[in-house]
């Protein structure tokens, strides 16, 4: 017996659920894309190819709350018996979440009640949390704090990982599995809900620039832990005069003298920064020209070695 579904996501962890559950026989009946930017959305124009039903819609619901009467009365022409949210970054109803018999699942990078919030992958970087894992839950009203239905951990946080390559590496590929085995267990009826223990709940708001602000003053592994867990957003920063320099690609090594905020050395690879106990390789930067080569940036601006960068302003 399959179930009727609606996906509410973005690419890439929506794409592979689509697929995989069109094989395990669940009839998709409609999908939630974002809407498209500066190119077409690569969920929307997947879901196009496959002959289904699609709805771009940003706003599902009013500042206070209520459903916007025009999407639940599109979402109600569906008949829908699960909603499954694939990495799904809006805010939904309770009108929509629990309209189905099923009610909703929805998916999250971190093994809860631990970081609870929009930002829980940068946050685990950051803090240096040596493992992680992802969540299925049902969607209630707190933030993230509803029962769980399947939960995966084990995944390493490694040295060098950043925010991007620890979701698409690991946690999209592992989302996906854990949310085609909770609709398979809600299909089955052998699915058991497990409260969350809010008395080892985190929760962690988002990472906004003051967050993203680096300090010479602190360690080095600090510094390298932001630079990652902002990395690709928001980007964490310094500041060269007036001009705020984001960065990326970074890479730690431990050890040396070198004075915090100061250009080491300059190669084809990037730019290498002195911090408090080691130095940063930074493979790309944005400034006054986007993102770039942080080489190129040195050089065009003819920034000498020896030269110190300021900490990022508040």
């Amino acid at each position: 017996m399959s179930l009727r579904l609606a996906i509410f996501g973005q690419a890439p962890i929506a794409i592979e659920c689509i697929n995989k559950l069109i094989d395990a026989n669940h009839e998709i009946v409609v999908v939630y894309a974002p809407e498209d930017g500066g190119r077409p959305d690569a969920l929307a124009q997947h879901a196009r190819e496959l002959d289904l039903q699609v709805v771009q819609r940003r706003y599902f619901q009013s500042k206070k709350g209520e459903a916007i009467p025009n999407a639940l009365n599109e979402y109600k022409t569906h008949n829908v018996e699960l909603n499954v949210l694939a990495s799904f970054t809006y805010f939904l109803p309770a009108e929509i979440t629990d309209a189905p018999i099923h009610k909703s699942i929805c998916y999250h990078p971190s093994l809860l009640p631990l970081y609870r919030g929009g930002n829980a992958l940068q946050w685990q970087i950051i803090d240096g949390a040596p493992e992680t894992g992802v969540s299925i839950f049902v969607p209630d009203t707190g933030v993230d704090t509803g029962p769980i239905v399947n939960q995966k951990g084990g995944v390493t946080i490694g040295a060098t990982d950043t925010t991007g390559s620890l979701f698409f590496n690991k946690l999209a590929p592992l989302g996906v599995q854990a949310i085609l085995e909770a609709v398979s267990s809600i299909e089955s009826k052998t699915v058991t809900y497990k409260t969350q223990d809010q008395s080892q709940a985190t929760f962690q708001g988002l990472v906004k620039d003051a967050d993203a602000r680096i300090d010479f003053k602190q360690p080095a592994e600090a510094i390298d832990r932001l630079v990652r867990g902002c990395d690709p957003q928001p980007g964490a920063h310094i500041q060269d005069g007036d001009q705020l320099i984001r960065l990326y690609d970074a890479s730690l090594e431990m050890g040396g003298d070198a004075s915090p905020g100061s250009l080491q050395y300059v190669d084809e690879k990037g730019i290498v920064i002195g911090l408090r106990g080691g130095t940063l390789r930074l493979g790309r930067i944005r400034a006054d020209r986007g993102k770039e080569p942080a080489q190129d940036y040195v050089r065009r601006l003819e920034i000498p070695i020896g030269h110190v960068f300021d900490s990022g302003r508040l």
